[in-house]
């Protein structure tokens, strides 16, 4: 198939173009009657969250029930799901999907282990930094075809290295369909302290305010749906939230020397996440774009998801073509792209020179889906240019800094003149004064 090229930094100013992810203007009117037929006339989609979120804070499990009775069609008599159920789900998996989450785990905890920070305390200079993890963290699973056991993992995990105390998921039951084994299992092997069956704007209001079944949490991270990030958003502050995550995008710059087959595969894998989601080639070779081109149409005839894939490249894939490799970096840079995969010759190379991107991927075996399952980092990254200012779900997020001040007298007694001064500076006499009577002491004294 033939990608949309442009050529030059130029033409490709607005190569990505941005798109608000609470933007509900173009919502498809099948959305727009199911919130009429569940709210009555004129309740806007934005409105009825709004009203979700506030019957959740007042009502509790009440309206976790009756949500869950209206929008999914389920009838929960216990909102949390017992352990008979988890534990069923290691068996309704094969096991060499379990063994592959394993693996996964095993992997996600030793990378994100190693990117601990470590606390400091200097006495002499009375000074230091604690870190203090959460102490509970809700986790938001998808239900039905986008139930993902992966993003599970790369929620969950970061967050118990971290240490937080307890970590809890909830993820829809849909009218009187089992959850999701592979999720539950997901959620077992990365240490879950429990699963509710409760799911869309009203999980996130329980989360949020709490109710008589779901404690509340101090952070919300976990992807969604329109109505599920405007949620995330209106809570923010009530709680912590990971992000608003818009349409998943990925750029591969390459060089002569990649592999079309390669290229066309990594572009149609970003492809068919939704018709939404954004693949960019970058490239100094002309030959190489016919090339991928046509391994383009011979590889979207051979996968399930392939008519999908092909209308999001047809929407939004693109094809770049500068006249070097620094300035296919320099336009990266200024996309500040979800992922970044070089695959150029010598990619290691090039790292230094990348400074934006939500995660970067090094070479023809290091491509963006082994970072979404099981190469180590989180795979939730920042989307829509918000690498400019945001980093990828890591322990980080899930800790707290504490700032130590234990000043000696003879310190004291050196800093405390320019405390005093600044304090008066900015008029606030109790302040200054708060100082100036413990340096009055100490010259008593001596």
């Amino acid at each position: 198939m033939k990608l949309t090229t442009l050529h030059g930094l130029e033409e490709a100013q607005g190569v990505l173009v941005r798109r608000d992810p609470l933007d509900m203007t173009s919502l498809p009117e099948s959305v727009l009657e199911r919130t009429r037929e569940a709210f009555g006339e004129g309740v806007s989609p934005a409105q009825s969250v709004v009203r979700m979120l506030e019957d959740v804070r007042r009502q509790g499990d009440f309206a976790l029930r009756y949500y869950a009775r209206l929008l999914d069609g389920a009838e929960l008599a216990d909102l949390r799901v017992d352990e008979a159920e988890l534990a069923q789900a290691r068996s309704q998996v094969s096991p060499e999907l379990y063994q592959a989450l394993e693996l996964a785990a095993q992997r996600v905890h030793a990378y994100h282990q190693s990117t601990m920070p470590t606390p400091w305390l200097d006495r002499q200079q009375g000074l230091g930094e604690l870190l203090r993890p959460l102490e509970r963290v809700g986790l938001y699973a998808p239900g039905g075809s986008a139930a993902y056991p992966s993003t599970v993992l790369m929620t969950a995990i970061p967050a118990r290295v971290a240490g937080v105390k307890e970590v809890v998921l909830v993820t829809p039951r849909r009218g009187a369909e089992a959850l999701n084994p592979a999720v539950l299992a997901a959620a077992h092997i990365a240490g879950v302290d429990a699963v509710y069956q409760v799911g869309g704007v009203p999980a996130i209001g329980a989360l949020a305010y709490g109710t008589q079944s779901i404690a509340k949490v101090d952070k919300i991270c976990g992807p969604g749906n329109i109505f599920v990030a405007y949620a995330k958003k209106l809570v923010q502050g009530q709680v912590d939230i990971d992000g608003i995550f818009g349409p998943t995008e990925t750029i591969v710059l390459a060089d002569d020397t990649a592999q079309p087959s390669f290229c066309a595969a990594d572009l149609i894998a970003q492809a068919e996440h939704d018709p939404l989601a954004t693949a960019i080639l970058i490239t100094n070779s002309p030959s190489l774009v016919e090339r991928i081109e046509g391994e383009l149409d011979r590889q979207l005839a051979a996968i399930s998801r392939g008519e999908l894939a092909r209308q999001a490249l047809e929407r939004q894939g693109r094809v770049v073509l500068v006249e070097n490799l620094e300035d296919g970096v320099a336009l990266a840079n200024r996309i500040a792209p979800e992922h970044l995969c070089l695959m150029v010759a010598d990619p290691w190379a090039w790292a230094d020179k990348v400074k934006h991107a939500g995660g970067l991927f090094l070479g023809e075996y290091s491509p963006e889906v082994m970072g979404d399952y099981i190469a180590g980092p989180s795979h939730v990254m920042p989307t829509g240019g918000t690498a400019r200012f945001g980093s990828a779900l890591s322990v980080h997020h899930f800790l707290r800094t504490m700032p130590v001040v234990g000043l000696s007298s003879r310190d004291f007694q050196a800093l405390g003149p320019a405390a005093v001064q600044i304090a008066k500076a900015e008029g606030l006499s109790g302040h200054s004064g708060a100082v100036q009577i413990r340096l009055d002491s100490l010259a008593a004294g001596s």
